[in-house]
């Protein structure tokens, strides 16, 4: 299959062979997550965009794909979503490939963005009346997937879905395109609340579309462990989601809120703050929780 991404993919492919994945093991399969919330400011972006620069970093092959109108994630990641840029509206609307849309961050060989632009708002009313409208990202995932397979490219270890904070069209084909379902909360009364609305929201998308669909990780952040509030919290949590609850809590970190206005993930801007380490942290629980786990691209 010709294309130009195709083409830098094959002259990084022996590059990248060299690369040792630092104590990062590689999944049995491509994982698929959608970092999901729908309360807005609770950190999401910044996890699905610093998880995935973190596990790029160790060597594995990782998509972004940023689903939000505003485009947070791409910013983060340092590449262009203006008006003018193919982004997944082209994917979901358009028929575009993702192959002729994706973009290779400056971060790592290994990592890649499928942008938004504001044209992503308009997806909701554009598909209202399209077949297949909730399963539209699977399919172009699987798609592309495949296409990497059938060239003999490496194979994408983890695709991260960067949500918007709703549960519309964009959300439901992220939760429909995905096995698993990362929750990064805030660890405040509101948040409880939200999040089991949210897992509602899973379990009945799973029930109507998608039945591998699970809730596998919660993560809080911002977190501000010198409050009682705080530890209340993370006890309830960890209570009513023993297993999905993960051990490392983000903090909060100036340096994870400044970074994306530099165009950069926070584990490269700078490495040694305490939100970087936390998110290097975060990501190497998430591999070696899914080591021996596996999300597959469905057929429809």
């Amino acid at each position: 299959m010709p294309g130009s991404i195709f083409d830098q993919l094959q002259a990084d492919h022996a590059a990248l062979e060299d690369i040792a994945v630092g104590g990062f093991p590689r999944p049995e399969q491509t994982r698929v997550i959608a970092v999901a919330n729908q309360k807005g400011g609770v950190g999401k972006t910044s996890t699905a965009v610093n998880v995935a620069a973190a596990l790029a970093e160790a060597g594995l092959q990782v998509l972004v794909i940023d689903t939000d109108s505003q485009g947070n994630a791409s910013t983060a990641l340092g590449v262009e979503h203006g008006e003018d840029t193919a982004s997944i509206y082209d994917v979901l609307v358009e028929g575009a490939l993702i192959q002729d849309v994706v973009v290779q961050t400056r971060f790592a060989p290994s990592l890649w963005c499928v942008p938004a632009s504001i044209d992503a708002a308009a997806v909701e009313i554009e598909l209202i009346n399209a077949t297949q409208r909730e399963s539209r990202l699977r399919l172009a995932l699987r798609e592309y997937l495949l296409a990497r397979s059938e060239l003999g490219l490496p194979r994408v270890d983890y695709v991260l879905i960067d949500c918007p904070p709703s549960l519309g069209i964009m959300t439901i084909n992220a939760f429909v395109a995905a096995g698993e379902v990362l929750i990064p909360m805030q660890a405040e009364y509101y948040a409880l609340e939200g999040l089991a609305l949210l897992t509602r929201s899973v379990d009945r998308i799973a029930q109507i579309h998608n039945p591998a669909l699970r809730v596998t990780m919660i993560v809080l952040t911002m977190f501000d462990q010198r409050t009682t509030l705080a530890r209340e919290v993370e006890s309830e949590v960890r209570t009513y989601f023993p297993s999905a609850t993960l051990q490392t809590r983000v903090p909060r970190s100036i340096r994870v809120a400044e970074a994306p206005s530099f165009g950069f993930p926070v584990v490269f801007w700078d490495a040694r703050s305490s939100g970087a380490v936390a998110y290097k942290q975060l990501a190497r629980e998430i591999a070696q929780r899914g080591a021996h786990e596996h999300t597959e691209v469905k057929e429809a």
